[in-house]
């Protein structure tokens, strides 16, 4: 049974679909109506998992392992799947029961603190369960006492991470109806904030005026296409200089293993690395086109559908939707600010390197284009929300310096717990992994319970004892 929780929880389609049913049945909509808004809400987050699969797998690792064959970088690469598939092997269980309290634990904030979001983004509920169960664990915190502690630090940070989005998120989506869920909420409100130095000064990027003969490069489809096959032919033709399709084709697969279309291994005739080239750049643009369709999907019917529980469960609840949700009010950022972070990160992987050289010794970390892309754009479409074209490639720049700095120094902590070789991407699940992970290392037992207690607590008791902005205009 417990398995059979988890899986739905763990499951974002599943999850908001279920979501969305609960919406329109507290509604006392028809049955009809229950069955439309849940099939239709379920399929869009299918299709949205659709078009990041296809774009992770048909792009995204390609580009992140050519890139690092052409250039010859080493170091090391954040990735949330990579270091929660370790941590599972061993604290599957206490994942397992963090993130239902997680979820209850949620619910109850949301409902009686000023932060009303429902976090939806079921991946990295499971994601920041794990990072919780590992570094209370070393804290002393077995059995109940984990669970709780866990679930409650988890509960704040699915609150508390929307919460400073939504300033800049109401902007995007004019309207307060719609949250935005997902781990990387320092990194967007850092951009955001970094934007606004350009507030007033800068038109947005879906107002840059195109040369006349230039007109179809608004259209976003083509725009994205062009520019990914410009990049994956200029970083293949680098790769193809280094003696990539010369090289031992099982020693590269062994360490890139997204390259087996270059090489074509055990096919009678090699694809020409161009037309290899050509292909990924614009299966980049398909994926993002079907990410796109999914979302429109999902905003559709949850945002009605969660008027139920809002007058029902949880009076004012704002679901929290996947980073995705922000790409259709912005297209040109989402370009511009995967490239520009990127960027930034290249830049970050230099500067450590002169640090760890002349200063102190620390980790290298490597511009991991998942992050890049899924993080940086987002933070574009911030950065544009705040300060139009120059806030959003400055914003972008900066969060991608922010999501390279970040991960190396969560580093020693990772490296504490037996993860040395691995850490987090995206910004919110390191600022936690530093501080309660060293939290847990100088408090331990009880003391380290009393800490997440105290911390969920805080937007509860703020509620009730800080005046609200309405009683005091009153």
């Amino acid at each position: 049974m417990l398995d059979f929780i988890v899986n739905i929880l763990s499951t974002p389609a599943v999850l908001v679909g279920l979501m969305a049913c609960l919406g329109l049945a507290l509604q006392k909509k028809p049955i009809e109506e229950i069955i439309k808004g849940t099939v239709k809400t379920t399929v869009g987050f299918l299709v949205l998992s659709a078009g990041a699969a296809f774009l992770q797998s048909g792009s995204l690792n390609a580009f992140g392992d050519l890139f690092n064959y052409a250039f010859n970088m080493q170091g090391v690469v954040p990735n949330n799947e990579a270091i929660v598939s370790l941590a599972l092997n061993d604290f599957a269980t206490d994942t397992a029961y963090i993130m239902l309290f997680g979820m209850i634990a949620n619910i109850v904030l949301a409902r009686f603190s000023r932060w009303h979001y429902i976090f939806l983004t079921g991946h990295h509920t499971l994601y920041m369960a794990c990072m919780l169960a590992v570094i209370l664990s070393i804290g002393g915190l077995s059995g109940v006492a984990l669970w709780i502690g866990g679930g409650l630090l988890l509960g704040f940070i699915m609150c508390a991470s929307p919460a400073y989005c939504q300033p800049t998120m109401k902007k995007i989506v004019k309207t307060d109806e719609l949250g935005f869920g997902h781990f990387g909420g320092l990194g967007y409100w850092f951009s955001a904030q970094c934007a606004k130095l350009f507030a007033g000064k800068s038109k947005s990027t879906e107002e840059v005026n195109f040369p006349q003969r230039l007109t179809f490069l608004r259209d976003t489809t083509v725009a994205i296409g062009l520019t990914m096959v410009v990049f994956f032919l200029v970083v293949t033709a680098v790769a193809v200089g280094r003696g990539i399709l010369d090289a031992d084709p099982n020693v590269i697969l062994a360490t890139y293993s997204n390259l087996g279309g270059l090489l074509n291994v055990g096919a009678e005739t090699q694809t020409h690395w161009a037309v290899w080239a050509i292909i990924c750049g614009l299966n980049f643009a398909a994926g993002v086109n079907i990410i796109l369709s999914g979302v429109r999907l999902i905003v559709g019917e949850i945002v009605p559908a969660f008027r139920g529980i809002a007058e029902k469960l949880v009076p004012g609840a704002i679901p929290a939707i996947d980073c995705p949700v922000v790409f259709p009010y912005a297209p040109n950022a989402v370009l511009i600010g995967f490239l520009v972070s990127f960027l930034g990160g290249i830049v970050g992987l230099f500067v450590l390197a002169l640090i760890n050289k002349s200063l102190i010794p620390c980790a290298l970390i490597l511009p991991g284009v998942i992050p890049h892309f899924f993080c940086g754009a987002t933070a574009g479409v911030f950065g544009n929300a705040e300060g139009g074209l120059k806030g959003c490639i400055f914003g972008s720049f900066m969060h991608g310096l922010l999501i390279t700095f970040l991960p190396a120094i969560c580093m020693p902590v990772m490296g504490s717990l037996n993860f040395a070789n691995c850490t987090f991407s995206d910004a919110d699940f390191s600022w936690m992994g530093i501080v309660f992970g060293n939290v847990a290392q100088l408090v331990q037992g009880t003391g380290l319970l009393i800490v997440c207690i105290v911390v969920y607590l805080i937007p509860i008791i703020y509620n009730f004892v800080a005046p609200k902005k309405e009683a005091k205009a009153a």
